[in-house]
């Protein structure tokens, strides 16, 4: 597989003659192919989304009883034709495909020379054979990274707790156990958004420049399939926050 994509980018530098051209098309070419894989991913997510006021009005119905909640759940997905599981096997395809594609650019642009022509690695300020000296492709792929990681985040959503108002203890501890949980996972996912971009711009700094031009081009195809089929998600909530944060300050 590592030869075949190996053979792919040889190809596409012979017609294009530009190293960071080939990467560019070769990087298009393999999203394109990976479409099929990806649109029902991305299409049951956006349905799951849709549900999620009806998901929460089920577990206030049903409470504690799980097997009853999981099967409302399972006939309101059947209901809107929906499968929760949709995208879960096209999503680890992808991640097989993504490590063997990172072999196959470390391995071509560790080659000195391609049908007896030598690689002419420099393209724009970049030799896409080294890191990128300047950053600025390390600061593109942390920037591209985490633009994509808000969009996909979901808006704020009320937490589906038991009622304040009992004076039940065990329903007092219930509703503050749901309470520190909703506050533990929320924390994670926000950290997360973050630290992925910080990750990758971290890495993109030690990589060949090549691979962050080829991460750069994925991210950005990403970001407009996914604001294709679901609209800016959660960057909508994230830009609104920033920006109240920022008049407050200015106010001050």
């Amino acid at each position: 597989m590592i030869s075949f994509f190996i053979g792919i980018l040889t190809q596409l530098y012979t017609l294009t003659g530009n190293l960071g051209l080939a990467i560019i098309a070769f990087t298009l070419l393999v999203r394109f192919l990976l479409l099929p894989l990806t649109l029902p991913s991305l299409k049951a997510q956006k349905k799951i989304m849709a549900l999620q006021p009806e998901l929460k009005k089920l577990k206030t119905k049903h409470g504690d009883n799980k097997e009853a909640l999981q099967k409302a759940q399972m006939e309101l997905y059947k209901q809107y034709n929906v499968n929760p599981l949709a995208g879960c096997l096209p999503q680890l395809v992808q991640l097989g495909l993504l490590i063997v594609l990172y072999q196959a650019l470390i391995r071509f642009l560790g080659q000195g020379v391609i049908n007896g022509v030598a690689v002419q690695t420099h393209f724009a300020w970049l030799n896409l054979a080294q890191p990128d000296h300047w950053y600025i492709m390390p600061i593109l792929a942390a920037v591209t990274q985490l633009i994509l990681s808000l969009m996909i985040a979901p808006a704020t959503e009320v937490r589906d707790v038991v009622p304040n108002q009992s004076k039940n203890a065990k329903v007092q501890a219930a509703n503050k156990k749901e309470e520190d949980m909703a506050d533990m996972a929320a924390t994670m996912q926000q950290q997360m958004i973050f630290i992925m971009p910080v990750m990758i711009g971290i890495s993109a700094l030690r990589f060949p420049s090549g691979l962050a031009l080829y991460w750069v081009v994925t991210t950005v195809f990403s970001i407009v399939q996914q604001w294709a089929l679901s609209g800016p998600g959660g960057l909508v909530s994230y830009a609104q926050r920033a920006l109240a944060l920022v008049k407050n300050r200015a106010a001050k």
